[in-house]
C-alpha cells in the first residue's frame, strides 16, 4: 500500500530542510558562528532567545542526529568527522551532551582505550520533540499549497539540496 500522497511531499520537504540544517554547506568547523548565533529564531531553527532549546548549538543538534542514525554509537573521532568539526570541538560537544543527559559515554568493550558515545533516552526524546516542532512548522508553511504544489515543491527542494551537497564536495 502506497503512503498517502499528502504525506510523501511533506516528509520529503521535512527531510530536505533537515539536511539543509545539518550540512548547511559547511565543510569546516565554525565554532565562532555557533557561539554567536547558537540560539537562532524561526520555525525551523528552534526556540527563540531567553529559552535555551537543547539544539541551541547546531553542533549539538548534528551530534544527536548522527548518534540517532548510527544507532550503536561512535567514537569522538568518528563523530567529529560526521558533524564536520575538529576533534577538540567534538569532545566539547560530546561532554556537553553527556552532562545534559542527552548522550552516554562508555568504554568500548573491544578496545578499552576507546570511548563509545551513544544517544541517551533523553536525547532521543529531544530529537523527537524537535522533529514534531519541525513537522508542525512545515505543515503550517504548506497550508496554502495544493497537493500538486506540495509534490512539486518537495521534488524541487530535494533536487536543490542534492545539488548543493554535490557542489560542496
Amino acid at each position: 500500500m502506497d503512503p498517502s500522497p499528502e504525506l510523501e511531499p511533506l516528509e520529503a520537504i521535512e527531510r530536505a530542510i533537515s539536511e539543509l540544517r545539518r550540512s548547511g554547506g559547511r565543510r569546516h568547523s565554525r565554532p565562532e558562528h555557533t557561539q554567536q548565533h547558537g540560539s537562532q529564531r524561526g520555525p525551523f531553527f528552534g526556540k527563540g532567545a531567553g529559552h535555551e532549546h537543547p539544539f541551541a548549538s547546531m553542533a549539538r543538534y548534528r551530534l544527536l542526529s548522527v548518534l540517532d542514525r548510527l544507532g550503536d554509537g561512535a567514537s569522538v573521532s568518528e563523530l567529529a568527522d560526521a558533524i564536520h568539526v575538529d576533534q577538540p570541538r567534538a569532545s566539547r560537544v560530546v561532554a556537553d551532551c553527556v552532562a545534559r543527559g542527552l548522550a552516554t559515554r562508555s568504554i568500548d568493550p573491544t578496545d578499552a582505550r576507546r570511548s563509545v558515545i551513544a544517544l541517551a533516552d533523553a536525547g532521543r526524546a529531544v530529537l523527537d520533540e524537535r522533529r514534531r516542532e519541525r513537522r508542525s512548522a512545515v505543515e503550517a508553511a504548506l497550508q496554502g499549497f495544493s497537493p500538486d504544489e506540495r509534490q512539486q515543491f518537495a521534488a524541487l527542494l530535494t533536487r536543490f539540496v542534492d545539488a548543493a551537497r554535490e557542489a560542496t564536495r
